[in-house]
């Protein structure tokens, strides 16, 4: 792995999702050289499976709370999506 990829998975969800914003408008704005555009796209691709996995993770650890026969709370299960 290296340093660029090091550096996206100590970003919290909020800031790689903000860094990948930008990156998105510089390259919709079409300025940036090639060379420059590919690396940004690169870094996007990073940031974006970084961010599904942070929210993949989030997703497995929400908990719902589980009823017994009289109603009451009687512990909790996982968290499907189905």
């Amino acid at each position: 792995m290296d340093a660029a990829q090091d550096d996206v998975g100590e970003l919290s969800f909020e800031d790689a999702l903000k860094r990948l914003e930008e990156i998105v408008r510089t390259l919709e704005k079409g300025e940036a050289p090639l060379d420059r555009s590919i690396e940004l796209y690169q870094e996007g691709d990073r940031l974006k499976r970084h961010c599904e996995a942070r929210l993949k993770n989030a997703q497995a650890r929400i908990e719902q709370i589980a009823f017994g026969s009289d109603g009451k709370p009687a512990g909790v299960k996982p968290f499907d999506a189905r």
